[in-house]
Protein backbone atom coordinates (compact mmCIF):
# COMPACT_ATOMS: atom_id res chain seq x y z
CA UNK A 1 0.00 0.00 0.00
CA UNK A 2 2.78 2.79 0.99
CA UNK A 3 4.64 1.15 -2.72
CA UNK A 4 2.23 2.39 -4.38
CA UNK A 5 0.93 5.79 -2.78
CA UNK A 6 4.54 7.08 -2.86
CA UNK A 7 4.58 6.06 -6.92
CA UNK A 8 1.44 7.85 -7.41
CA UNK A 9 2.67 10.56 -5.52
CA UNK A 10 6.19 10.57 -7.73
CA UNK A 11 3.98 10.18 -11.01
CA UNK A 12 1.98 13.18 -10.22
CA UNK A 13 5.15 15.18 -9.07
CA UNK A 14 6.88 14.35 -12.28
CA UNK A 15 3.34 15.49 -14.09
CA UNK A 16 3.34 18.46 -12.12
CA UNK A 17 7.41 19.30 -12.94
CA UNK A 18 6.45 18.58 -16.62
CA UNK A 19 3.82 20.70 -16.96
CA UNK A 20 5.93 23.54 -15.25
CA UNK A 21 8.65 23.54 -17.70
CA UNK A 22 6.23 23.19 -20.63
CA UNK A 23 4.23 26.83 -19.49
CA UNK A 24 7.94 28.22 -18.86
CA UNK A 25 8.72 27.80 -22.56
CA UNK A 26 8.46 31.19 -24.47
CA UNK A 27 5.52 30.47 -26.60
CA UNK A 28 3.26 28.28 -24.13
CA UNK A 29 0.78 30.94 -24.35
CA UNK A 30 0.81 30.93 -28.43
CA UNK A 31 0.45 27.54 -28.29
CA UNK A 32 -2.21 27.16 -25.67
CA UNK A 33 -4.02 30.07 -27.85
CA UNK A 34 -4.18 28.26 -31.13
CA UNK A 35 -5.12 24.64 -29.33
CA UNK A 36 -7.98 25.97 -27.49
CA UNK A 37 -9.08 27.62 -30.60
CA UNK A 38 -8.98 24.24 -32.34
CA UNK A 39 -10.70 22.29 -30.25
CA UNK A 40 -13.77 24.10 -29.41
CA UNK A 41 -13.84 24.90 -33.66
CA UNK A 42 -13.77 21.13 -33.90
CA UNK A 43 -16.08 20.33 -31.02
CA UNK A 44 -18.30 22.39 -32.50
CA UNK A 45 -18.64 21.18 -35.86
CA UNK A 46 -19.26 18.04 -34.90
CA UNK A 47 -21.72 18.77 -32.22
CA UNK A 48 -23.73 20.96 -35.09
CA UNK A 49 -24.21 18.44 -37.55
CA UNK A 50 -25.53 16.20 -34.82
CA UNK A 51 -27.92 18.40 -33.77
CA UNK A 52 -29.25 20.12 -36.29
CA UNK A 53 -29.16 17.04 -39.10
CA UNK A 54 -32.61 16.52 -38.25
CA UNK A 55 -34.27 19.42 -38.11
CA UNK A 56 -32.09 20.17 -41.70
CA UNK A 57 -33.46 16.57 -43.21
CA UNK A 58 -36.64 17.47 -42.17
CA UNK A 59 -36.42 21.85 -43.60
CA UNK A 60 -34.52 21.06 -46.98
CA UNK A 61 -34.01 17.24 -47.40
CA UNK A 62 -30.17 17.26 -46.65
CA UNK A 63 -29.03 16.50 -43.18
CA UNK A 64 -25.80 18.70 -44.18
CA UNK A 65 -27.49 21.57 -44.65
CA UNK A 66 -26.52 24.04 -41.21
CA UNK A 67 -23.28 21.84 -41.23
CA UNK A 68 -21.87 22.74 -44.33
CA UNK A 69 -23.00 26.48 -43.76
CA UNK A 70 -21.04 26.37 -40.30
CA UNK A 71 -17.83 24.59 -41.85
CA UNK A 72 -17.96 27.52 -44.59
CA UNK A 73 -17.68 30.00 -41.47
CA UNK A 74 -15.01 28.24 -39.80
CA UNK A 75 -13.02 28.54 -43.08
CA UNK A 76 -13.62 31.88 -43.15
CA UNK A 77 -12.93 32.52 -39.59
CA UNK A 78 -9.98 30.29 -39.85
CA UNK A 79 -8.33 33.11 -42.45
CA UNK A 80 -9.60 35.65 -40.58
CA UNK A 81 -7.05 34.03 -37.59
CA UNK A 82 -4.28 34.02 -39.74
CA UNK A 83 -4.76 37.33 -40.98
CA UNK A 84 -4.85 38.38 -36.91
CA UNK A 85 -2.00 36.47 -36.27
CA UNK A 86 0.30 38.66 -39.49
CA UNK A 87 -1.58 41.92 -38.76
CA UNK A 88 1.27 44.60 -37.22
CA UNK A 89 -0.28 45.76 -34.13
CA UNK A 90 1.04 49.56 -35.62
CA UNK A 91 -1.87 48.90 -38.39
CA UNK A 92 -4.39 47.43 -35.56
CA UNK A 93 -4.20 50.49 -33.89
CA UNK A 94 -4.01 52.72 -36.61
CA UNK A 95 -7.14 51.04 -38.30
CA UNK A 96 -8.84 50.52 -34.51
CA UNK A 97 -11.04 54.21 -34.71
CA UNK A 98 -12.05 53.50 -39.09
CA UNK A 99 -13.25 50.31 -37.92
CA UNK A 100 -15.56 50.79 -34.82
CA UNK A 101 -16.52 53.95 -37.06
CA UNK A 102 -18.00 51.74 -39.90
CA UNK A 103 -19.29 49.57 -37.71
CA UNK A 104 -21.42 51.78 -35.62
CA UNK A 105 -22.47 52.89 -39.28
CA UNK A 106 -23.42 49.17 -40.39
CA UNK A 107 -25.78 48.97 -37.52
CA UNK A 108 -27.24 52.06 -38.22
CA UNK A 109 -27.80 51.08 -41.55
CA UNK A 110 -29.13 47.22 -40.88
CA UNK A 111 -31.82 49.08 -38.72
CA UNK A 112 -33.05 51.00 -42.46
CA UNK A 113 -35.85 48.39 -44.26
CA UNK A 114 -34.86 48.06 -47.69
CA UNK A 115 -31.31 47.33 -46.72
CA UNK A 116 -31.16 45.19 -43.23
CA UNK A 117 -32.88 41.54 -43.58
CA UNK A 118 -36.13 41.16 -40.69
CA UNK A 119 -36.15 37.78 -39.26
CA UNK A 120 -39.23 36.97 -36.95
CA UNK A 121 -39.29 40.95 -36.01
CA UNK A 122 -35.50 41.29 -35.61
CA UNK A 123 -33.94 43.21 -38.09
CA UNK A 124 -29.91 42.39 -37.82
CA UNK A 125 -28.50 41.13 -40.79
CA UNK A 126 -27.03 41.84 -44.43
CA UNK A 127 -28.29 39.07 -46.27
CA UNK A 128 -25.21 39.00 -49.33
CA UNK A 129 -26.59 35.89 -51.35
CA UNK A 130 -26.16 32.50 -49.42
CA UNK A 131 -24.15 34.87 -46.66
CA UNK A 132 -25.77 36.55 -43.83
CA UNK A 133 -23.09 39.16 -42.02
CA UNK A 134 -24.03 40.71 -38.21
CA UNK A 135 -23.17 43.72 -37.36
CA UNK A 136 -23.30 43.58 -33.78
CA UNK A 137 -21.21 40.57 -33.70
CA UNK A 138 -18.20 42.68 -36.05
CA UNK A 139 -18.76 45.99 -32.94
CA UNK A 140 -18.03 43.32 -30.30
CA UNK A 141 -14.52 43.22 -31.66
CA UNK A 142 -13.86 46.76 -32.88
CA UNK A 143 -15.14 48.39 -29.34
CA UNK A 144 -12.70 45.84 -27.79
CA UNK A 145 -9.83 46.79 -30.03
CA UNK A 146 -10.42 50.87 -30.30
CA UNK A 147 -11.52 51.28 -26.49
CA UNK A 148 -8.01 49.47 -25.60
CA UNK A 149 -5.89 51.69 -27.62
CA UNK A 150 -8.12 54.58 -26.83
CA UNK A 151 -7.62 53.87 -22.89
CA UNK A 152 -3.54 52.73 -23.34
CA UNK A 153 -3.40 56.23 -25.11
CA UNK A 154 -4.41 58.01 -22.57
CA UNK A 155 -3.03 55.98 -19.48
CA UNK A 156 -0.66 58.66 -17.72
CA UNK A 157 0.50 60.59 -14.61
CA UNK A 158 -1.76 63.53 -15.50
CA UNK A 159 -5.04 61.15 -16.83
CA UNK A 160 -8.67 61.36 -15.31
CA UNK A 161 -11.91 60.69 -15.16
CA UNK A 162 -12.63 62.29 -18.48
CA UNK A 163 -9.75 60.88 -20.39
CA UNK A 164 -11.53 57.35 -19.38
CA UNK A 165 -14.75 58.02 -19.96
CA UNK A 166 -15.11 60.64 -22.48
CA UNK A 167 -15.68 59.34 -25.69
CA UNK A 168 -15.51 55.86 -24.58
CA UNK A 169 -18.84 55.24 -22.54
CA UNK A 170 -21.04 57.90 -24.74
CA UNK A 171 -19.48 55.95 -28.08
CA UNK A 172 -20.44 52.43 -25.98
CA UNK A 173 -23.98 53.62 -25.22
CA UNK A 174 -24.50 54.45 -28.72
CA UNK A 175 -23.84 51.32 -30.09
CA UNK A 176 -25.87 50.04 -26.76
CA UNK A 177 -29.07 51.76 -27.97
CA UNK A 178 -28.46 51.09 -31.53
CA UNK A 179 -28.25 47.21 -31.01
CA UNK A 180 -31.19 47.67 -28.67
CA UNK A 181 -33.61 48.93 -31.28
CA UNK A 182 -32.45 45.76 -33.81
CA UNK A 183 -34.04 44.51 -30.81
CA UNK A 184 -30.76 42.42 -29.70
CA UNK A 185 -31.31 42.32 -25.73
CA UNK A 186 -28.17 39.76 -25.77
CA UNK A 187 -26.19 40.98 -27.34
CA UNK A 188 -26.23 44.09 -25.79
CA UNK A 189 -25.31 42.27 -22.27
CA UNK A 190 -22.21 41.45 -24.64
CA UNK A 191 -21.87 44.66 -25.13
CA UNK A 192 -22.07 45.95 -22.06
CA UNK A 193 -19.96 43.37 -20.36
CA UNK A 194 -17.00 44.83 -22.96
CA UNK A 195 -17.57 48.09 -21.91
CA UNK A 196 -17.56 47.21 -18.33
CA UNK A 197 -14.35 45.33 -18.55
CA UNK A 198 -12.45 47.98 -20.61
CA UNK A 199 -13.01 50.50 -17.76
CA UNK A 200 -12.65 48.32 -15.58
CA UNK A 201 -9.09 47.39 -16.33
CA UNK A 202 -7.57 50.58 -18.10
CA UNK A 203 -8.51 51.93 -14.39
CA UNK A 204 -11.80 53.68 -13.30
CA UNK A 205 -12.05 53.87 -9.60
CA UNK A 206 -13.67 51.20 -8.03
CA UNK A 207 -16.71 53.07 -6.42
CA UNK A 208 -17.56 55.10 -9.94
CA UNK A 209 -17.18 51.20 -11.49
CA UNK A 210 -19.79 50.13 -8.95
CA UNK A 211 -21.93 52.85 -9.91
CA UNK A 212 -22.30 52.40 -13.45
CA UNK A 213 -22.57 48.67 -13.14
CA UNK A 214 -25.30 49.00 -11.01
CA UNK A 215 -26.70 51.40 -13.16
CA UNK A 216 -25.88 49.17 -16.21
CA UNK A 217 -27.78 46.22 -14.77
CA UNK A 218 -30.68 48.09 -13.18
CA UNK A 219 -31.40 49.30 -17.21
CA UNK A 220 -30.67 46.06 -18.18
CA UNK A 221 -33.41 44.89 -16.01
CA UNK A 222 -35.93 47.56 -17.32
CA UNK A 223 -35.10 46.57 -21.15
CA UNK A 224 -35.99 42.85 -20.18
CA UNK A 225 -38.96 43.83 -18.97
CA UNK A 226 -40.18 46.42 -21.57
CA UNK A 227 -40.85 43.90 -24.25
CA UNK A 228 -43.50 40.81 -24.30
CA UNK A 229 -41.41 38.12 -24.79
CA UNK A 230 -38.04 39.26 -22.56
CA UNK A 231 -40.86 39.56 -19.90
CA UNK A 232 -42.36 36.02 -20.20
CA UNK A 233 -38.80 34.97 -19.95
CA UNK A 234 -38.01 37.02 -16.74
CA UNK A 235 -41.45 35.58 -15.39
CA UNK A 236 -40.56 31.85 -16.43
CA UNK A 237 -37.37 31.97 -14.72
CA UNK A 238 -38.70 33.00 -11.00
CA UNK A 239 -41.93 30.73 -11.62
CA UNK A 240 -41.10 28.13 -14.14
CA UNK A 241 -44.07 25.72 -13.68
CA UNK A 242 -46.69 28.54 -14.41
CA UNK A 243 -46.85 27.93 -18.51
CA UNK A 244 -44.12 24.37 -18.69
CA UNK A 245 -45.82 23.94 -22.17
CA UNK A 246 -45.73 27.52 -23.14
CA UNK A 247 -42.61 30.24 -22.40
CA UNK A 248 -41.36 27.10 -20.27
CA UNK A 249 -40.64 24.37 -22.49
CA UNK A 250 -37.53 25.39 -23.91
CA UNK A 251 -35.73 25.67 -20.78
CA UNK A 252 -37.63 22.80 -19.49
CA UNK A 253 -36.45 20.33 -22.37
CA UNK A 254 -33.01 21.52 -21.75
CA UNK A 255 -32.87 20.25 -18.43
CA UNK A 256 -34.36 17.51 -19.11
CA UNK A 257 -31.25 16.84 -22.52
CA UNK A 258 -28.95 17.29 -19.40
CA UNK A 259 -30.62 14.60 -17.19
CA UNK A 260 -30.73 12.19 -19.89
CA UNK A 261 -26.76 12.30 -21.20
CA UNK A 262 -25.83 10.97 -17.34
CA UNK A 263 -22.10 10.91 -16.52
CA UNK A 264 -20.71 9.15 -20.08
CA UNK A 265 -23.93 10.75 -21.88
CA UNK A 266 -25.82 8.44 -24.76
CA UNK A 267 -23.15 8.69 -27.27
CA UNK A 268 -22.25 10.84 -30.44
CA UNK A 269 -25.05 11.37 -32.75
CA UNK A 270 -27.95 9.82 -30.42
CA UNK A 271 -29.78 12.82 -28.63
CA UNK A 272 -33.62 12.35 -28.70
CA UNK A 273 -34.15 16.03 -27.99
CA UNK A 274 -32.78 16.92 -31.19
CA UNK A 275 -36.26 14.93 -32.97
CA UNK A 276 -37.92 18.49 -32.51
CA UNK A 277 -38.46 18.21 -28.75
CA UNK A 278 -35.96 20.98 -27.77
CA UNK A 279 -35.83 23.96 -29.94
CA UNK A 280 -32.84 25.63 -31.85
CA UNK A 281 -30.82 22.77 -30.40
CA UNK A 282 -28.44 23.93 -32.71
CA UNK A 283 -27.98 27.18 -31.47
CA UNK A 284 -28.62 28.76 -28.12
CA UNK A 285 -28.65 25.22 -26.30
CA UNK A 286 -26.05 23.09 -27.97
CA UNK A 287 -24.46 22.92 -24.32
CA UNK A 288 -27.89 20.34 -23.46
CA UNK A 289 -27.18 18.65 -26.55
CA UNK A 290 -23.82 18.07 -25.69
CA UNK A 291 -25.00 16.94 -21.76
CA UNK A 292 -27.07 14.41 -23.54
CA UNK A 293 -24.75 12.90 -25.67
CA UNK A 294 -21.08 13.24 -24.24
CA UNK A 295 -22.32 13.30 -20.95
CA UNK A 296 -21.19 15.21 -17.86
CA UNK A 297 -17.83 14.27 -19.00
CA UNK A 298 -18.30 16.71 -22.68
CA UNK A 299 -19.70 19.38 -20.70
CA UNK A 300 -16.78 19.51 -18.03
CA UNK A 301 -14.34 19.44 -21.21
CA UNK A 302 -16.01 22.29 -22.63
CA UNK A 303 -15.89 23.91 -19.12
CA UNK A 304 -12.41 22.73 -18.91
CA UNK A 305 -11.43 24.50 -22.22
CA UNK A 306 -13.21 27.65 -21.59
CA UNK A 307 -11.37 27.57 -17.65
CA UNK A 308 -8.03 27.40 -19.56
CA UNK A 309 -8.98 30.13 -22.01
CA UNK A 310 -9.48 32.24 -18.81
CA UNK A 311 -6.34 31.58 -17.45
CA UNK A 312 -4.21 31.92 -20.92
CA UNK A 313 -5.96 35.40 -21.44
CA UNK A 314 -4.91 36.73 -18.26
CA UNK A 315 -1.37 34.92 -18.54
CA UNK A 316 -0.41 37.20 -22.13
CA UNK A 317 -2.04 40.12 -20.27
CA UNK A 318 0.33 39.64 -17.17
CA UNK A 319 3.08 38.81 -19.03
CA UNK A 320 2.80 41.88 -21.82
CA UNK A 321 5.04 44.72 -21.83
CA UNK A 322 2.87 46.66 -24.30
CA UNK A 323 -0.42 48.85 -22.14
CA UNK A 324 -2.58 48.26 -25.27
CA UNK A 325 -1.73 44.43 -25.49
CA UNK A 326 -2.89 44.24 -21.80
CA UNK A 327 -6.06 46.06 -22.29
CA UNK A 328 -6.84 44.10 -25.57
CA UNK A 329 -6.58 40.64 -23.97
CA UNK A 330 -7.86 40.99 -20.67
CA UNK A 331 -10.89 42.58 -22.45
CA UNK A 332 -11.26 40.64 -24.70
CA UNK A 333 -11.02 37.26 -22.29
CA UNK A 334 -13.65 38.75 -19.74
CA UNK A 335 -16.02 39.25 -22.96
CA UNK A 336 -15.84 35.86 -24.31
CA UNK A 337 -16.12 33.39 -20.97
CA UNK A 338 -18.94 36.23 -19.29
CA UNK A 339 -20.46 35.16 -23.33
CA UNK A 340 -19.96 31.40 -22.64
CA UNK A 341 -20.82 31.65 -18.90
CA UNK A 342 -24.46 33.09 -19.34
CA UNK A 343 -25.21 30.83 -22.27
CA UNK A 344 -23.90 27.87 -19.98
CA UNK A 345 -25.86 29.75 -16.98
CA UNK A 346 -29.28 30.00 -18.62
CA UNK A 347 -29.18 26.10 -20.05
CA UNK A 348 -28.45 24.63 -16.52
CA UNK A 349 -31.19 27.16 -15.65
CA UNK A 350 -29.33 29.41 -13.09
CA UNK A 351 -29.86 32.57 -15.48
CA UNK A 352 -33.08 33.27 -17.13
CA UNK A 353 -32.98 32.89 -21.05
CA UNK A 354 -30.89 35.45 -22.86
CA UNK A 355 -30.45 34.00 -26.61
CA UNK A 356 -25.92 34.42 -26.57
CA UNK A 357 -24.63 31.67 -28.15
CA UNK A 358 -21.81 29.44 -26.77
CA UNK A 359 -18.36 31.40 -28.33
CA UNK A 360 -17.34 28.73 -31.13
CA UNK A 361 -19.07 25.86 -30.62
CA UNK A 362 -23.29 27.57 -31.20
CA UNK A 363 -24.47 27.54 -34.60
CA UNK A 364 -23.69 31.25 -36.23
CA UNK A 365 -21.70 32.07 -38.90
CA UNK A 366 -20.57 35.52 -37.78
CA UNK A 367 -19.77 35.15 -34.40
CA UNK A 368 -17.57 32.06 -35.22
CA UNK A 369 -15.52 33.98 -37.81
CA UNK A 370 -15.45 37.00 -35.61
CA UNK A 371 -14.64 34.92 -32.64
CA UNK A 372 -11.92 33.19 -34.53
CA UNK A 373 -10.80 36.47 -35.66
CA UNK A 374 -10.25 37.93 -32.13
CA UNK A 375 -8.76 34.42 -30.83
CA UNK A 376 -5.84 35.56 -33.60
CA UNK A 377 -5.73 38.61 -32.25
CA UNK A 378 -4.95 37.43 -28.63
CA UNK A 379 -2.76 34.80 -30.26
CA UNK A 380 -1.17 37.38 -31.69
CA UNK A 381 -0.64 39.37 -28.52
CA UNK A 382 0.81 36.38 -27.07
CA UNK A 383 3.37 35.92 -29.80
CA UNK A 384 4.44 39.87 -28.51
CA UNK A 385 5.50 38.80 -24.81
CA UNK A 386 8.81 39.75 -24.03
CA UNK A 387 10.30 36.48 -23.61
CA UNK A 388 8.51 35.02 -27.06
CA UNK A 389 9.69 38.23 -29.22
CA UNK A 390 13.25 36.85 -27.51
CA UNK A 391 13.01 33.47 -28.83
CA UNK A 392 11.45 34.74 -32.21
CA UNK A 393 14.11 36.99 -33.05
CA UNK A 394 17.17 34.27 -31.58
CA UNK A 395 15.23 32.11 -34.05
CA UNK A 396 13.39 29.68 -32.30
CA UNK A 397 9.97 30.17 -33.79
CA UNK A 398 9.41 26.78 -34.40
CA UNK A 399 7.88 24.80 -36.87
CA UNK A 400 4.42 25.79 -36.88
CA UNK A 401 5.42 29.73 -36.97
CA UNK A 402 7.48 28.43 -39.63
CA UNK A 403 5.12 26.61 -41.65
CA UNK A 404 2.76 29.65 -41.21
CA UNK A 405 5.35 32.41 -42.50
CA UNK A 406 4.28 34.59 -39.56
CA UNK A 407 6.57 37.67 -39.08
CA UNK A 408 8.86 38.18 -36.27
CA UNK A 409 7.05 40.95 -33.48
CA UNK A 410 7.92 43.88 -32.94
CA UNK A 411 10.01 44.88 -29.43
CA UNK A 412 8.08 47.13 -27.50
CA UNK A 413 10.15 50.09 -26.62
CA UNK A 414 9.29 52.54 -24.06
CA UNK A 415 11.42 55.01 -25.79
CA UNK A 416 9.85 54.90 -28.53
CA UNK A 417 6.82 55.31 -27.33
CA UNK A 418 7.70 58.47 -24.97
CA UNK A 419 9.08 60.20 -28.52
CA UNK A 420 5.89 59.26 -30.04
CA UNK A 421 4.36 60.90 -27.35
CA UNK A 422 5.76 64.00 -27.62
CA UNK A 423 5.45 64.54 -31.42
CA UNK A 424 1.86 64.18 -30.46
CA UNK A 425 2.36 66.75 -28.00
CA UNK A 426 4.40 68.93 -30.26
CA UNK A 427 1.95 68.70 -33.17
CA UNK A 428 -1.15 69.88 -30.71
CA UNK A 429 1.45 72.99 -29.41
CA UNK A 430 1.77 73.86 -32.64
CA UNK A 431 -2.00 73.81 -34.39
CA UNK A 432 -2.99 75.55 -30.83
CA UNK A 433 -0.52 78.95 -32.30
CA UNK A 434 -1.30 78.52 -35.51
CA UNK A 435 -2.97 81.81 -36.71
CA UNK A 436 -6.43 81.63 -37.63
CA UNK A 437 -8.16 81.81 -41.39
CA UNK A 438 -8.39 85.70 -41.21
CA UNK A 439 -4.98 86.51 -40.30
CA UNK A 440 -3.86 83.90 -42.99
CA UNK A 441 -5.98 85.77 -45.81
CA UNK A 442 -4.87 88.94 -44.60
CA UNK A 443 -8.45 90.18 -43.04
CA UNK A 444 -8.63 91.63 -39.55
CA UNK A 445 -8.34 89.25 -36.98
CA UNK A 446 -11.19 89.64 -33.98
CA UNK A 447 -10.00 90.62 -31.21
CA UNK A 448 -9.08 87.36 -29.02
CA UNK A 449 -10.09 87.30 -25.29
CA UNK A 450 -8.47 86.63 -22.66
CA UNK A 451 -9.04 84.42 -20.05
CA UNK A 452 -9.35 85.53 -16.85
CA UNK A 453 -6.75 84.48 -13.78
CA UNK A 454 -8.19 81.59 -11.89
CA UNK A 455 -7.28 78.72 -9.99
CA UNK A 456 -4.91 76.20 -11.27
CA UNK A 457 -5.71 73.76 -13.73
CA UNK A 458 -6.59 70.43 -11.63
CA UNK A 459 -3.93 67.31 -11.42
CA UNK A 460 -5.44 64.66 -13.43
CA UNK A 461 -6.65 66.78 -16.40
CA UNK A 462 -5.02 66.56 -19.56
CA UNK A 463 -5.57 67.65 -23.24
CA UNK A 464 -7.97 65.13 -25.13
CA UNK A 465 -6.42 66.63 -28.33
CA UNK A 466 -2.72 65.40 -27.04
CA UNK A 467 -4.11 61.57 -27.32
CA UNK A 468 -6.39 61.51 -30.14
CA UNK A 469 -7.92 58.35 -30.33
CA UNK A 470 -7.43 57.93 -34.15
CA UNK A 471 -3.62 58.39 -33.89
CA UNK A 472 -1.62 54.80 -33.69
CA UNK A 473 0.43 55.90 -30.74
CA UNK A 474 2.27 54.55 -27.42
CA UNK A 475 1.83 57.50 -25.19
CA UNK A 476 2.63 55.64 -21.75
CA UNK A 477 5.65 53.71 -20.54
CA UNK A 478 5.00 50.90 -18.30
CA UNK A 479 4.38 51.49 -14.88
CA UNK A 480 7.61 49.68 -13.44
CA UNK A 481 9.49 51.98 -15.92
CA UNK A 482 8.42 55.27 -14.55
CA UNK A 483 10.19 54.12 -11.33
CA UNK A 484 7.05 53.13 -9.75
CA UNK A 485 5.58 49.64 -9.03
CA UNK A 486 2.30 48.51 -9.81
Amino acid sequence: MTTTATKSGAARGINARWAGAWLARPLASFHLVVTIATLLTVLGLVMVLSASSVESYAGGGSAYALFIQQAMFAAIGTGLFYLALRLPLKRLRQWSFPMFALSVLALALVLVPGIGSEVQGARRWFVIGPISVQPSEIVKVTLVVWGAHLLASRRSERAGLKDILVPLVPAGLLVCLLVVLQPNLSTTIALGVVLAALLWFGGLPVRLFITISVSGVIAAGVLALSAGYRSDRMRNFFNPEADPQGIGYQARQALYSLADGGIWGRGLGQSRAKWSYLPNSHNDFIFAIIGEELGFLGCALVLGLFALFVYTGLRIAARSADPFLRLLTATATTWITAQALINIGYVVGLLPVTGLQLPLVSAGGSSLAITLFMFGIIANAARHEPEAVAALHAGADGRFSRLLRLPKPEVYSPAKASSARARNAARAQQQRKRPPPQAQRGKPVPPVRRPQPGPAPRRGTSSLRSTRAWEPNYPMPHARERGRDR
